[in-house]
């Protein structure tokens, strides 16, 4: 009898602890896919619905990253490769992070009837206010590539309590000239949409050399059901009014510019980072980078943002080592009496302990 009992409580117990096992191992699982594919939401705003991906948890008290893609993409193929690299992940598990899809961009969306009037740049600006709104954010650190980049500084501008830092990628902070326009206009006669997006993406070496993500990002383009929303927000971009950036109208908040050699917004970045106050922007431009620097570059460019990170007070203890012994550094210093812009040095890191010290300077990294 006792022999039976002891027989009855082992085979009792075996499937039971297997089945505790099974059943956190799979919670486990499933928190790390939804964690990985992020939740989606489409929120409501004054000029339609976004689309939007929310990674983590919204409740940390540190500021939500906000990512807002180019034109030519959406938030998955601007910002997975960067986002989902190995070295991110001490960023991602420690910041919510939220993917803003311009309207009608995401992946799948419906195309827009014909006649459509798609919101202006300054409208996708104020869009975010509703997504920072929705989701109850006390501040935002903003993630911003090409068009991305503009919008991200337009609603900076406006509403500068809101946000603590921002990331601009090929960010071109102007107006089209009549030259730009009458370029286009030609453009537009000689070349397919999809090769203007392709142009207005990736360097003339990488199409040159029709690489690999040049290959890729052609073909998605060219077969994207939503070719029509594209062209949407391609032409509200071309029609962008100027920021009129200058030292006595800038942006609040960190800044780091973000640009590859050879990059089509090179000269616009370069210019950018003249106008913006030198003591809060950090200039990040990168070698062999082209015109995605977030997918050609993704270790170079986590570092950076480690760094800036860091510098806002947030991950102090993060190790950043790599960069430190590559990077160089370019510091712009006042020492003009008349006020007018100073001169910019370029110097190797291990030259600077002999620097006398500068009021205000501006750092470059170059990768």
């Amino acid at each position: 009898m006792t022999t039976e009992m002891h027989e009855v409580s082992v085979t009792e117990d075996k499937p039971l602890l297997t089945s505790q096992q099974d059943t956190a191992k799979e919670a486990e699982i499933a928190a790390r896919i939804l964690l990985d594919q992020g939740k989606e939401h489409e929120i409501e705003t004054p000029h339609g619905l976004l689309h939007v991906t929310l990674h983590g948890t919204g409740i940390t008290r540190r500021p939500a990253i906000l990512t807002f893609h180019d034109v030519g993409t959406d938030s998955k193929s601007c910002f997975t490769t960067f986002f989902k690299f190995h070295e991110m992940e001490e960023i991602v598990k420690n910041f919510t992070v939220v993917h803003i899809d311009a309207p009608g961009q995401e992946e799948g969306a419906a195309p827009y009837p014909a006649g459509y009037q798609y919101a202006s740049m300054d409208q996708l600006a104020e869009m975010i206010k509703s997504v920072v709104q929705y989701f109850n954010f006390r501040s935002v650190i903003g993630v911003g590539v090409g068009a991305g980049a503009y919008v991200m500084a337009k609603f900076t501008m406006d509403n500068p309590h809101t946000v603590e830092g921002l990331v601009l990628i090929n960010i071109d902070p102007n107006a089209r000239g009549w030259m730009e326009w009458a370029a286009q206009k030609i453009s537009l006669l000689a070349s397919c949409l999809a090769e203007q997006l392709i142009c207005h993406l990736f360097s003339q070496k990488e199409i040159t050399g029709n690489t690999d993500l040049v290959q890729s990002h052609r073909e998605r383009i060219s077969n994207a059901p939503n070719l029509v929303n594209m062209e949407l927000f391609w032409k509200s971009f071309n029609s962008r009014r100027d920021l009129n950036i200058d030292r006595n109208n800038t942006l609040k908040c960190p800044v780091m510019l973000v640009v590859g050699d050879h990059a089509p917004y090179e000269e616009a970045v370069v210019e950018c980072n003249c106008k913006l106050d030198p003591t809060s922007t950090s200039f990040l431009k990168m070698a062999d980078a082209g015109g995605m620097p977030q997918l050609n570059q993704p270790s170079k460019l986590t570092e950076a943002f480690k760094y800036f990170i860091q510098g806002m007070g947030y991950m102090a203890s993060s190790c950043m080592t790599r960069l430190s012994r590559s990077r160089t550094t370019s510091l712009s210093s006042s020492y003009s009496i008349d006020g007018s812009r100073s001169r910019s040095r370029t110097l190797s890191q291990g030259s600077q302990d002999n620097l006398p010290p500068s009021p205000s300077n501006t750092m470059e990294v170059s990768c």
